[in-house]
């Protein structure tokens, strides 16, 4: 494993090449905009972000960094995915928040959406905890693989149902470093 050549026009990971789907400079002028949104709809509230794990981390530390209001942040850890490029279907809770959710304003932050079973898994979960708002904010939505009936509030991109790798998203838990968004190429 070398370093990362982000002079090449394409990563290589095993027989699979990635190439440049969403450049590092169209991320940041996008979070910039999902940022501003979001200080509209909230002004005057105390919202909490909630970042699920792992790979939102990057989305959400930029895009907080775009809402200049008051606000906390706690994290949860899901997974469907593991090691592999397809969902396994089944959601499983690896880490609980630590936050009183409580009668608060929720901005959960997702990496990407493709079924929507995870988005649909957390609705549910965090719904008991009776908060006075929910709203969902993903980097990347793939609106032709949503097979739950899921809102999502903030959309970053819209995409087409590839493999993505890079700005939190990963493959077998490598890429999460690359700051732009590749997609496998076909």
């Amino acid at each position: 494993m070398g370093k990362i050549d982000y002079e090449k026009a394409y990563i290589q990971i095993g027989n699979e090449k990635f190439v440049p789907m969403i450049s590092e400079e169209k991320l940041a002028e996008r979070v910039k905009e999902l940022g501003e949104q979001i200080t509209n709809d909230y002004e005057g509230k105390l919202p909490i972000f909630i970042g699920v794990l792992n790979g939102s981390f990057m989305f959400m530390s930029d895009l907080m960094k775009q809402v200049p209001l008051h606000c906390e942040m706690d994290f949860m850890k899901l997974s469907s995915y593991g090691d592999k490029k397809i969902s396994s279907g089944n959601v499983k809770m690896l880490k609980e928040l630590n936050a009183d959710i409580t009668e608060r304003h929720l901005i959960v932050v997702e990496d990407i959406v493709d079924s929507g079973l995870s988005i649909s898994y957390m609705d549910g979960l965090l719904k008991q905890f009776n908060p006075a708002s929910i709203k969902y904010v993903s980097l990347l939505v793939k609106p032709n693989s949503i097979k739950y009936d899921v809102k999502i509030d903030y959309i970053g991109f819209e995409i087409t149902d590839e493999f993505v790798i890079g700005y939190g998203l990963d493959y077998a838990q490598k890429y999460r470093n690359l700051r732009a968004i590749y997609q496998l190429s076909k």
